[in-house]
């Protein structure tokens, strides 16, 4: 059975909640998920699975917004961290970076480029949350041949996405969804997920079950 180390945790969000959701959607296809809100232990040496899965919002935190979650919530990404993913792509890990991922780990360059794309502060931003049409693309086997669908969620707008980056999903001209490798292993990053509303989609729920398929080589 593979297994899948979710990293959850942080503000604005109801990570437990989303968290399951996700792992339900990947036990279908028979995946093992553990889920952990202490990121920096559940990294510190490497891990042994064959998914490491962010659904967390995890970082420095030192500009104004959410100063009251600050001391629960503050987050510096350890060497430890940082050697353990590397690690984890090298071997033939697979990473899946969902929505907030986008955020997470400022102080790391690297994490943008691992993922293909990153939030930027006062340039990125979401519309209220809402009904949001999603398009697909084609020719890759996480997409092909999956219609587009609705969803009630949070678009992630203006993100700085790397130059060599293929979307297979948009709402509108932003890009929710891709995938590539990096540092040796699989990445998939996926904008959606602010809220289990999200995970209710079918189609979504079949996008992130070849999601887990094609991050672990199937």
């Amino acid at each position: 059975m593979p297994r899948n180390l979710i990293l959850s945790g942080g503000v604005a969000h109801d990570f437990p909640a989303t968290s399951t959701a996700l792992a339900g959607v990947l036990a279908e296809i028979g995946m093992e998920s553990e889920i952990t809100e202490d990121v920096a232990g559940a990294l510190a040496v490497p891990a042994p699975v064959d998914l490491i899965t962010v659904n967390a919002f995890r970082w420095r935190m030192d500009g104004d917004d959410f100063a009251e979650e600050r001391d629960r919530w503050r987050f510096q990404t350890p060497d430890s961290l940082r050697r353990t993913l590397l690690d984890h792509l090298a071997r033939g890990g697979g990473l899946l970076a969902v929505h907030t991922a986008s955020l997470c780990f400022d102080d790391w360059p690297e994490w943008a480029e691992i993922l293909g794309g990153a939030w930027r502060w006062g340039t990125s931003y979401h519309p209220p949350i809402g009904r949001a049409k999603v398009r697909l693309g084609t020719g890759h086997p996480i997409v092909d041949g999956l219609a587009d669908f609705e969803v009630t969620d949070e678009v992630y707008t203006d993100l700085d996405v790397l130059p060599d980056v293929e979307p297979l999903a948009y709402s509108g001209d932003q890009p929710l969804l891709w995938a590539r490798t990096a540092a040796g292993g699989r990445v998939v990053y996926d904008a959606l997920g602010h809220d289990t509303r999200s995970y209710e989609n079918p189609v979504r729920r079949t996008l992130l079950r070849r999601v887990a398929r094609w991050l672990l080589g199937s």
